[in-house]
């Protein structure tokens, strides 16, 4: 992978010749939305749960391949995940998302989370971006007003719901043995939603809470002294955990920096740059390891584990970390690394697959996760080739 222009065209082609075609085979014409489940043997289950973040994570990419490539059938299947997620994962009694839906679209688990609201607000903005329809931009705009009458307090933004917005445990998006009241994950993804709504309607009280988030993450969540984000939380947002997420760090750098692009505050750029510079520096310096991306530090113990989603985002992020400072062509060189691992060992080459789950160092998968489940779609494989596409990163 000599230069940009070849990262592009492998980008381009893997994009169109892999992952779409993958995605448009699992559009259940018969009960709306995408099948929610195939194994790691390849054995799809049709009447497996469907998932509410997968389906707005599909309706995001959709959207996204249309605007960047331009082919009106990439905007029907946006539009069959548009009327899935209207129709069934909308909840027309007391607003929001469902968490999951039966394979027939009746409810499974009526979970109201703020993950899953963030996403289907990101999925909207995107799909208003393409269609200018503005039902779309209106359903996002309840689920948003939702989120801040119901899901906000003076610290931050709460998670787990039930299904009238009563609070509950946060089991879904607690790991490591904690359950966290508030996480940095959520934060970041109501950031990335609410950054992309900013960007489609230009609303100023958006703007105002875009500009609230970045003040959370640089007090709370950045930790200056180890040059690393905290990942759970109490209530009051203080960390309850010693772990380090490595590809929510990555990931965050450059979801920031699209922030600060679109709020265009040079307040914000000031407070905000010097952080994400040195959240991109640390991953390089202590995670990128064997032409790969490692998982996570807990306690002190390193995950190994190469994840497809930490693998995608490495790319994107040591990109902008070379975009933003042409001096810095080891992030480039690390881009184009990664990317070529993830050609050679992630993607999984069997007929009728996509990306594994995970694979070691040597690029072997090592479990039997499935390639489809609610968690596992095309949002951050699909980005990571937008994202090549869109930048132009001469090198």
């Amino acid at each position: 992978m000599d230069n940009y222009k070849h990262m592009k065209e492998l980008a381009k082609a893997h994009l169109t010749e892999v992952i779409i075609p993958f995605w448009n085979k699992l559009r259940d014409e018969e009960n709306g939305g995408f099948y929610g489940y195939l194994d790691f043997d390849l054995q799809l289950d049709k009447k497996a749960v469907k998932g509410c973040i997968l389906n707005s994570r599909i309706l995001w990419f959709y959207s996204n391949a249309y605007l960047i490539l331009g082919e009106e059938d990439l905007l029907s299947y946006a539009k069959h995940a548009y009327e899935f997620l209207k129709t069934h994962c909308y909840d027309q009694t007391y607003g929001g998302i469902y968490w999951s839906l039966n394979y027939d679209g009746s409810t499974y688990d009526t979970t109201k989370h703020t993950y899953n609201q963030a996403f289907a607000v990101y999925a909207l903005s995107s799909y208003y971006f393409a269609t200018k329809d503005e039902e779309v931009i209106n359903l996002a705009k309840s689920i948003i007003e939702i989120i801040e009458k119901k899901c906000t307090d003076t610290y931050g933004y709460l998670e787990a719901f039930d299904r009238g917005f009563l609070p509950i445990d946060n089991e879904k998006l607690s790991e490591n043995g904690v359950i966290a009241h508030k996480t940095m994950n959520t934060l970041l993804h109501i950031f990335e939603a609410y950054t992309e709504y900013y960007r489609v309607t230009g609303d100023v009280e958006i703007k105002k809470r875009l500009m609230w988030i970045l003040d959370i993450i640089r007090t709370k969540v950045y930790n200056p002294n180890l040059h690393r984000q905290e990942v759970f939380f109490d209530e009051y947002m203080n960390s309850i955990l010693d772990l380090h997420s490595y590809g929510h760090d990555i990931e965050a750098a450059w979801l920031i920096v699209r922030g600060l692009n679109v709020l265009e505050e040079p307040k914000y750029d000031s407070l905000l740059n010097p952080i994400t510079k040195d959240l991109t520096n640390q991953v390089y310096q202590i995670a990128y390891q064997d032409h790969s991306l490692l998982n996570e530090c807990e306690k002190g113990k390193v995950n190994t584990s190469r994840i497809w989603w930490v693998q995608a985002e490495a790319v994107v992020g040591f990109l902008n970390g070379y975009e933003n400072d042409r001096n810095e062509t080891r992030y480039f060189e690390a881009a184009k690394d990664i990317f070529q691992f993830i050609l050679e060992n992630v993607h999984d080459k069997r007929t009728g697959s996509e990306w594994f789950w995970e694979v070691d160092k040597d690029g072997n998968p090592y479990s039997k996760k499935p390639i489809v489940e609610p968690w596992k779609c095309p949002y951050h494989n699909g980005r990571m080739c937008f994202e090549i596409l869109r930048r132009d990163c001469v090198g």
